[in-house]
This record gives C-alpha cells, sequence and structure tokens, in this order.
C-alpha cells in the first residue's frame, strides 16, 4: 500500500489570534507523519477562510509563501462553518487519499491525529474523535448538549456523542458524503449514514489557545435546531399527537361542561375561558412556526442555490502552478 496523501482541513473565520500557532503544530504533526513513513510528503494542510473580517487570509497567503505545506482557500462571503468545511472537504477530495478535519482553535488534540492515520492503516475509511469527558464545559453546556444527543438518539437520527467535526475520511468515504447534495448542511448527520467501516479514538478537549469562541449561546441553539430538522418529521407528528391529545380533552371537558349544565352548577367567569384561548392560540402558532421552518427549508433546497463561492485558491493544481510561474516572474 502506498503512502496516502493527507490533507487537514481546516474551517476558519476570524482566527488570526490563533493562526500562527495553529499552522505551526499541525505542521509539526504533517512532518513527524511524513517522517515515520505513514502519509505522503505531498500532505498537505488546508486553511478555508470563511469571509473573515480580521486578517487571517493575509497571514494563510503569507505562510503558504514560506511554508510548503499550507494551502488556502478563501471564500468571497461567510457561509457559516458547516459549509466553509464542506468547501474544504470537496477541494481536498480531489488530491487526497484521506482527510482530517478540525477547528482553527486548537481544542481537539491533535496529538491523537496520529492515531487517526494508523486506524486508516487499518482499513478504517472513517475515524470519529470523541471527547472522552465534558468536564471543560460549563454546567450549561453539558447539560444541553447530553440532553441534544439524548434527543436526537430518540428521534431515531444517528449521531456518534460527544463527537464534532474532528474526525477522519478517506477518499471512497468522501466521494459517498459528496453525493448528498442538500442545502441545509449538518455533517454530523450526514456522515455516518454514508457507512462504511468506521471507529472512535478518544481525547480529552483543551481549553482554547486565544481568541474567543466563534459558537455562542445563540448559533449553538441554530446548529442544533437545523440539525433536528434537517434529519426528522417527529417535530411535526409530535405537533399531530399533541392536536389529537387537545381535541380529546376537549371533547372530556365538553361533556364535563354540559353535566355541569344539566346540574346547574355551572358559574359566570373568565379565567377558564381565558387561560384556553391563550393555551390554544400559543400551540396553533407554535404549530405554525415548525411547519413553517421546514417550508423554508423546502423553499432552499429547491432554488438549489451555491452552498459557496471560492474567491482565491491556494490549493488545486493549476492555482499552485499559476502561482508558482507568478513567483518565477
Amino acid at each position: 500500500m502506498n503512502r496516502p496523501i493527507l490533507t487537514i482541513v481546516v474551517p476558519c473565520y476570524n482566527e488570526e489570534e490563533v493562526f500562527t500557532e495553529t499552522s505551526f503544530q499541525l505542521t509539526t504533526v504533517i512532518k513527524e507523519l511524513i517522517n515515520e513513513r505513514l502519509v505522503s510528503s505531498e500532505s498537505t494542510i488546508l486553511f478555508v477562510d470563511d469571509g473573515s473580517k480580521d486578517s487571517t487570509w493575509s497571514l494563510i497567503e503569507k505562510e503558504s509563501c514560506s511554508n510548503l505545506f499550507v494551502k488556502g482557500l478563501k471564500l468571497a462571503r461567510n457561509v457559516g462553518h458547516q459549509n466553509a468545511l464542506l468547501a474544504g472537504l470537496e477541494a481536498a477530495h480531489k488530491q487526497s487519499d484521506c482527510v482530517i478535519s478540525i477547528d482553527a482553535d486548537l481544542q481537539d488534540d491533535i496529538s491523537v491525529i496520529r492515531t487517526f492515520v494508523e486506524k486508516y492503516w487499518l482499513g478504517y475509511e472513517v475515524v470519529y474523535g470523541v471527547r472522552d469527558s465534558r468536564e471543560t464545559d460549563t454546567f450549561f453546556k453539558r447539560t444541553t448538549a447530553v440532553g441534544f444527543y439524548h434527543f436526537m438518539n430518540k428521534l431515531g437520527i444517528q449521531l456518534v456523542q460527544n463527537h464534532a467535526d474532528f474526525r477522519l475520511m478517506s477518499k471512497r468515504a468522501l466521494g459517498e458524503l459528496m453525493k448528498y447534495k442538500e442545502g441545509n448542511v449538518f455533517l454530523r448527520g450526514l456522515v455516518p449514514l454514508v457507512g462504511f467501516r468506521s471507529t472512535e479514538v478518544t481525547y480529552d478537549r483543551k481549553e482554547r489557545t486565544a481568541g474567543e469562541s466563534k459558537y455562542p449561546l445563540k448559533k449553538m441553539l441554530a446548529f442544533a435546531f437545523d440539525g433536528i430538522t434537517s434529519f426528522s418529521v417527529a417535530p411535526i407528528r409530535s405537533l399531530t399527537l399533541l392536536g389529537g391529545a387537545s381535541f380529546l380533552f376537549s371533547i372530556a371537558f365538553g361533556i364535563y361542561a354540559l353535566i355541569q349544565k344539566y346540574l346547574d352548577h355551572t358559574q359566570i367567569g373568565w379565567t377558564s375561558l381565558i387561560l384556553s384561548i391563550w393555551l390554544v392560540g400559543g400551540l396553533q402558532l407554535m404549530g405554525m412556526g415548525l411547519v413553517g421552518e421546514y417550508i423554508g427549508k423546502i423553499f432552499n433546497e429547491v432554488k438549489q442555490r451555491p452552498k459557496y463561492a471560492i474567491e482565491r485558491d491556494l490549493y488545486t493544481k493549476h492555482s499552485l502552478d499559476k502561482q508558482k510561474d507568478l513567483l518565477m516572474h
């Protein structure tokens, strides 16, 4: 078996504070893997700039001129973490035998990348990086994360618990992933659907090296909701069940009201009426909003707009050759 060409894909959004350290550490890992003859000397690190507003792209360009292992892909605008990661995976799929995705903040333990590659040599086509514990998270984040995975499993959605987007995929597995054309990208749910032989590698998540998290509470909640509505119609079905239960309750309450009227026990009051109106009205608005969310996803899917646009490419062979020609002249 020839030594595989490995590409490490790193989506970046305003990561100027951590870029230099991330580039240095990942370059060290690549060199070690090459020296141990685990990967090809053509292996690279692909930084995908997701429309950063700081100097992230300038740093990527500068580093790519002095570091042969560093390549860059600049998106024309900010398209979100999942689409930026997908852009890197699609580019890397064309020139790599296996691809590892990792965030730029160095919270994922890069020392297990070697283990990822060893698992690939053993025939595994998907290797998931799984957090050993969530002790570094706040109580709120830890509780909500556990609840999210539990809820997704209850809905029948296959997710690898405590796994983010730190994983290795073979060229064949990536090829199958590329066949999924949906616009609402939730890679943590899509990758398990690909199948193929897979395994898990556990690691301890570290504190962020520098800068601030690019996933505040608002984005995390939106990400979780996208994951749920992209893979299951169970929430809409639950509305049907809730409507049925409400209908049965209204029949029972109607019978009770008729009996009370027949026994002349009725009293004039507005409390029960107001509560009923607010309850039913709230349920209707929730139902309309949830159905609207699914209709909105259908609306986005049928338009089939591109997920991203590439402004600068320092990765593909054609653009690299062009870059070399420019440097020579």
